[in-house]
Formats: C-alpha cells, structure tokens, sequence
C-alpha cells in the first residue's frame, strides 16, 4: 500500500507492523446526540469520559491490555499493546461559533448527512 491515512489505535498497530509515519496530522471529533436527550445526562456522560481520561493518564498500564479486545485475530500475536501510548486525547474545550459555522459549511459541500433543514442558531446546536 502507497499511502493511508489513520490514527488512534490503528496507527500504533502499522507502526509495529513495520510501517512508517510521513505525516502527523491532528483531527477534530464532536459528540452528536439526538433531540430529546436531556443535558443533564450529556453533562454525566463527558463527566465520565473525563475521570476515564484522567484515570488513563495516571496509568496507562493499567488499562493498555483492553487494546488486544479492539485488534482484529490476525495481528494479536503481531503486536505488543504494552508498547502503545495511551491513545487519543479528549480535549474539553468549548466550540467556538467560527469552528462551528465552517463546520457547517464543510458538512453540508459534502452532503454528509440526510438532507435537513440548515440550522443557523449556535446557540441552540451547540450544548453549551
């Protein structure tokens, strides 16, 4: 293979494999949710992510060997998960309404999702 574009687990599994970095990248997530879903229960789920964040970053160790569950049978044996750093990081930081409008306008050239009335309101597309 040429080229491919990866991260988090995957990249640290072609590593071992024998592959070999030419550009490091960053990249963005956002957590969706559907309408209905009461903030409060948001709130308690990314309270969680965060004390897993933290526990993952106290040690690392302790918790690397649940990496062998998300490698497919053929590379278990391959790859030493001992060997891999502590993963993607969530960074909790607030969504700035520029990040958000280009966002918008990146989703949409793509047509990403099922076509849908555009939201405008910031304010109201973005938990707060």
């Amino acid at each position: 293979m040429p080229a491919t574009s990866v991260w988090g687990i995957t990249c640290q599994v072609l590593e071992q494999l024998g592959f070999r970095k030419i550009v490091d990248t960053t990249f963005m997530i956002a957590f969706m949710y559907p309408n209905g879903v009461a903030e409060a229960d948001v709130a308690r789920y990314m309270d969680g992510l965060r004390r897993a964040q933290m526990d993952l970053d106290l040690a690392p160790e302790k918790y690397k060997h649940f990496y062998r569950n998300e490698i497919p049978d053929r590379y278990r044996d391959k790859v030493d998960v001992r060997r891999f750093s502590g993963g993607e990081r969530i960074v909790f930081l607030p969504y700035a309404q520029e990040t958000w409008a280009t966002t918008q306008v990146w989703l949409r050239a793509r047509a990403l999702f099922a076509e849908q009335e555009a939201i405008t309101d910031f304010a109201a597309a973005v938990a707060q």
